[in-house]
This record gives structure tokens, C-alpha cells and sequence, in this order.
């Protein structure tokens, strides 16, 4: 049976995780432990509880138990609330929740999770052959596709410099439409740039950074596909990567374009990269 509680005020203390603590404050919830996240939306939360992440609450429109006539989505909401019995779901109306911004992409539920134990580069490289970097990608936007691009063209896991934009942030893991949760991922804390390419040596890949200089080579060429284990570097959307991680890797690539454009947006970038250069 699902364990519904109704709630009238937007500002009662079970629901400040979803409307009163910032991203950060949520990541630092269990401080030293693994914080929070939000996820919104059906499909989304079921790509993350499917990929293992434990719910802690679900928050839901009251429309979705009390409607005569149950849509299709809502019958889709109910279906996998129904799986977590012991969990939490809060019922709110539609009219407090409309008064939320960005309560629109939600569509009509949210959920409250666990963050799982990052995975160390070693076991992220352990059996892959191809590695997306992103250095300095701040926009989780951008992440986020950059995530779905990644799944969907058959990259196997994706390393991220600290200062990169968190991929279960709740934009990034929207726009990923939940594939922040099917590709495996890990984040190099306090790794500077000038150090990062040596560690991917060290797991036996080569790289690759996608940038403009006098001695890059095209993206098709075939020497690339040749390569076992090939890492794929992305820079941040204004500056790109940094000196020292062009001047460290093996191959400079770029991608040709047209008279008078120097470059694209680094998620659309990707999805060429990962296409081309796929096993």
C-alpha cells in the first residue's frame, strides 16, 4: 500500500529538501556520507531507481490519487509509487505546487534520493574503451546532454574535473531525460588538469582533445578509430581546455566546418565526437 500524506503548506519542514535547500545543501546533506539529489518527472526517477538510487521521499499532485478518470501519466506515477511501499509520498495540490518555479517540468512528480559512492577512476576505466572528459563544463545544461549523447552513442563512462557542473543536478539530470543514471561516471576532486592526463596514461588510454591548433588532425581520421582505448577530451563552453591538457594529449582533433565558424556549442560537439569516433 502506498504511504500517502497530504500537506497543505508549501513551507512544512518535510518538504524544505524540495523547495527550501539549494543543490549544494543537498549534496552536503549526510556530510561525510553521500548527500541528496531531486529528480523530477516519471521517467526520469524510474531511470535512477532502476540504476539503484534508494528514494528517501516521492512528492506527488493530489490529482494523481483523487481524478475520476486517471490519465495514462498518472496511472504511470501510480504504477511506480506502488513498488516503494515504505517510502514517503507527500500529496500536494496543484494549486500550491503551481506557485513553484519551474514546477511545470516536473509533471506532477518529484522524488528525493540517495546519492550513490562515487566510482574511482580505476574501476571506471577497468573495462571501457571509450572515455568522455569534460574539463570545466559548468553549464548542467550542457552536461546533461553531453550524458545522453554519451549513452545513446556508445561511449562507456565519463570523467569530470571538480569544477564541472554535477550531473544528478536536477537541470542536467532533466535534460538527460535520466541517462545521468544508465552511464557510469566519476569526478576527479582536486585533480588539476596539468595531472589528469597522466592517469588516464597510467589506465592505458590514449587521448584525445578536441581543440583548434596547427598540428590537429580531423575527426575521421582513421588513426583514431584504430586506437583501443581511447580517451575523448571536452572543454569548458568559453574558454575550452585548458593549455596544458592540449600540449599533454596524444592528438589534437578538430571537427571540419564551414568558412567563418570556429567551433559549436561543446554539447553538439559531442554528439559528432561520440558518433565518429565509437567502437
Amino acid at each position: 500500500m502506498i504511504n500517502l500524506e497530504k500537506i497543505t503548506d508549501i513551507h512544512h519542514p518535510d518538504l524544505a529538501v524540495y523547495f527550501q535547500l539549494n543543490e549544494s545543501q543537498l549534496f552536503h546533506y549526510y556530510e561525510p556520507k553521500e548527500g541528496l539529489f531531486i529528480a523530477e518527472s516519471a521517467k526520469v526517477i524510474s531511470r535512477a531507481l532502476a540504476a539503484g538510487y534508494e528514494p528517501e521521499s516521492f512528492l506527488v499532485e493530489e490529482e494523481v490519487f483523487t481524478c475520476v478518470a486517471p490519465s495514462e501519466a498518472h496511472m504511470e506515477i501510480r504504477n511506480l509509487l506502488a513498488n516503494y511501499p515504505g517510502t514517503k509520498v507527500y500529496l500536494v495540490s496543484q494549486t500550491l505546487l503551481r506557485h513553484i518555479p519551474g514546477y511545470a517540468v516536473t509533471r506532477g512528480l518529484l522524488a528525493c534520493l540517495r546519492r550513490a559512492p562515487m566510482k574511482s577512476l580505476a574501476s571506471l576505466c577497468a573495462d571501457a574503451k571509450r572515455l568522455v572528459v569534460l574539463e570545466s563544463v559548468d553549464n548542467p545544461a550542457n552536461v546533461g546532454s553531453i550524458f545522453r549523447s554519451a549513452a545513446a552513442l556508445f561511449m562507456d563512462g565519463i570523467v569530470l574535473t571538480s569544477d564541472c557542473s554535477d550531473p544528478l543536478y536536477r537541470r542536467a539530470a532533466r535534460v538527460s531525460m535520466g541517462c545521468v543514471f544508465q552511464i557510469p561516471y566519476t569526478r576527479l576532486e582536486s585533480v588539476p588538469s596539468s595531472n589528469y592526463i597522466a592517469m588516464l596514461h597510467q589506465q592505458g588510454f590514449t587521448t584525445a582533445a578536441l581543440a583548434l591548433t596547427d598540428n590537429c588532425i580531423f575527426i575521421n581520421d582513421p588513426i583514431l578509430k584504430s586506437i583501443d582505448k581511447l580517451a575523448i577530451l571536452m572543454g569548458s563552453e568559453g574558454h575550452g581546455l585548458s593549455r596544458d591538457t592540449i600540449v599533454q594529449s596524444d592528438y589534437v582533433v578538430k571537427i571540419p566546418m564551414a568558412g567563418g565558424v570556429d567551433s559549436l556549442n561543446v554539447a553538439a560537439a559531442s554528439t559528432l565526437a561520440f558518433w565518429e569516433l565509437r567502437r
